[in-house]
């Protein structure tokens, strides 16, 4: 169900502010926006990014923000969906980054479940992905 423009709005803000923390990395910051549940999780772009709860979220933002400088993270063409306390977000997502002494530009894909808890919403599941590599656009499968 499409959220009404009041949810749209305060929904799109908490995932910019969201990405602008992270971008900064700033590891409370980030944190913040989620959820403090034990079951709170977030799925990253690598193999081993997949983690469930607040201190497991910590540790991979610790260790992901060492590895990179003068982040840059945008959000762009959100499309949000909400009943009752929870909504959803399927947007693109633009990480521009210097690691390991060059520059990298990655497109991903950003999906964000969250839930309003009385005036404010918290993210409680996020999942960033690649589109596959070698998969060439009409087919199904990669290469």
């Amino acid at each position: 169900m499409r959220a009404d423009s009041k949810t749209e709005a305060a929904v799109i803000e908490v995932v910019n502010r969201y990405a602008e923390a992270f971008a900064s990395r700033d590891v409370d910051a980030t944190l913040a926006f989620l959820a403090p549940d034990p079951d709170v999780t977030f799925i990253g772009t690598g193999g081993d990014e997949k983690r469930i709860g607040l201190a497991e979220i910590r540790s991979l933002l610790e260790r992901d923000f060492a590895q990179f400088d003068d982040a840059s993270v945008e959000i762009s063409s959100p499309a949000v969906s909400a009943a009752g306390s929870a909504a959803w977000v399927v947007a693109d997502l633009t990480l521009r980054a210097k690691t390991r002494g060059r520059e990298i530009y990655l497109q991903a894909r950003f999906t964000v479940v969250l839930e309003r808890r009385g005036d404010e919403w918290f993210i409680v599941q996020g999942h960033a992905s690649l589109p596959a590599a070698g998969q060439e656009e009409g087919e199904a499968f990669p290469a």
